[in-house]
């Protein structure tokens, strides 16, 4: 299986990329999520560590049932041949209805079919006031109008 585009990266692809990934995550789909990793995919997520699709889908699983109305922004912060670097921002609450926006950097390395083999995430949460909220649009994908990272000051 092949997830275009492919390493090298340039900063078009890399892009290209990171917004794929955004994209797939917004759906908040644990299976879409899961496919673009390879079958033995290594995960750290701030402190649990994560081997292979079947725990990928599993995790997602639990972590959108605890995270409500999840909306995602990734950003590219630096690429050189099969990897990229992002930072992120998430919104979310929990079912206390507690807004967070939750702050965080990953390291991807993906293999020649652009399969992501290896995703390092640093995340930090902070709890916001739901009229401090950045992302505004319905669930799914982020319009193409909406302001990234950089634009919101993030």
């Amino acid at each position: 299986m092949s997830r275009p585009p492919l390493p090298p990266f340039t900063a078009e692809s890399a892009t290209q990329k990171a917004r794929l990934a955004e994209d797939a995550w917004n759906s908040r789909d644990p299976a879409r999520v899961a496919q673009a990793y390879t079958e033995d995919s290594i995960w750290r997520n701030r402190v649990e560590f994560i081997r292979g699709r079947a725990e990928i889908e599993a995790f997602l699983t639990r972590k959108w049932r605890r995270e409500l109305d999840y909306r995602l922004i990734k950003e590219v912060w630096a690429w050189h041949d099969n990897r990229i670097a992002v930072r992120f921002a998430y919104e979310w609450h929990d079912d206390s209805g507690t807004w967070f926006r939750s702050y965080g950097n990953e390291n991807w390395e993906f293999d020649r079919d652009g399969l992501m083999r290896l995703r390092l995430a640093s995340i930090n949460d902070l709890p916001i006031a739901e009229g401090a909220r950045l992302f505004h649009w319905p669930q799914g994908r982020r319009p193409d109008d909406h302001a990234g990272l950089s634009a919101l000051g993030l």
